[in-house]
């Protein structure tokens, strides 16, 4: 698949079948996150996957009762590594940089998700340390997104995008 259709294509996906992911399916999302730029290729990022069907309902609860979570039959919690980071750039590292790293790989996983035929949803909007007492994520680790996957039973129209000539400055703002 041509990356400018899987990016034009691809949207939030909030209701799946219940067909499972493969393990083989899984590992290339996996593989996928882990080859995302990182700054200092440090890779601040950890993954938990999730298909434990009371542990999705309490993270559905923990994402202000987004219940389409739990109908996914994986979900995939990003989490970053603030310490890694930190040790490479200081606060900049903590504050910013692994906020970007994990970024990218999400970006990464929503893209090849796609790519395999799976419906994907980028969730930010979570308590923080519920997630984090859920899954038993230690301090220094942050749980930055909840990502459900699974095989999309809806096809969600595409959404307006700003115009170009709105968006670009040349040489300043």
């Amino acid at each position: 698949m041509d990356v400018f259709t899987a990016i034009k294509k691809r949207r939030s996906i909030r209701a799946y079948s219940k067909e499972k992911i493969t393990r083989e399916e899984l590992e290339k999302l996996i593989d996928a996150m882990r080859w995302a730029p990182s700054a200092g290729n440090i890779q601040p990022w950890e993954f938990i996957i999730v298909s434990n069907a009371e542990i999705k309902h309490k993270l559905s609860i923990a994402a202000l009762d987004q219940t389409f979570i739990e109908e996914a039959p994986v979900v995939i919690v990003v989490c970053v590594n603030e310490k890694h980071s930190e040790w490479g750039y200081g606060s900049r590292g903590k504050t910013l940089y692994c906020l970007q790293d994990t970024a990218a790989a999400i970006q990464n996983l929503l893209l090849a998700a796609y790519a395999l035929g799976l419906g994907t949803c980028w969730i930010g909007a979570f308590y923080e340390e519920e997630i984090r007492r859920i899954l038993d994520v230690p301090m220094g680790v942050r749980p930055v997104a909840i990502v459900p996957v699974g095989h999309p039973t809806e096809k969600p129209r595409t959404r307006q995008r700003r115009s170009m000539k709105d968006i670009i400055h040349h040489e300043n703002f």
